[in-house]
């Protein structure tokens, strides 16, 4: 792969591997509009009762299970999407770090890559 600047739609020339200040603009205006609509953190489940779960979860699944770093974040395999059984339901949690979670899972659920097994 060959490693030009490009030309941007707004006309700037950016170099290799780098995003235009346009398309983060963009990214950040679109990312606040999702935001502003989504419930917040405690409305979709997340409450005491679920950090006290997730503390013992990762006390016991201390690895994340794409890199073997240290989880930090308890995934729901399947996207609970408000569905308070799939919250709950321990077998469909798993342990990643932030930076798989973040990457792949991310990626995964809006239908940008195939599932990680």
């Amino acid at each position: 792969m060959f490693n030009y600047p490009r030309l941007c739609s707004c006309g700037r020339i950016i170099p290799p591997h780098q995003r235009c200040v346009c398309q983060v603009e963009r990214s950040r205006e679109r990312r606040a509009r999702h935001d502003r609509n989504r419930p917040t953190a405690r409305q979709r489940g997340y409450t005491a009762e679920w950090e006290k779960a997730r503390k013992l979860f990762l006390d016991t699944h201390p690895a994340c299970i794409r890199c073997g770093a240290p989880a930090t974040t308890v995934d729901h395999r399947i996207p609970h999407r408000g569905d308070h059984y799939l919250f709950w339901e321990r077998s469909n949690w798993q342990p990643l770090c932030t930076r798989c979670h973040s990457k792949h899972k991310q990626r995964e659920e809006h239908g940008k890559g195939a599932p990680h097994e």
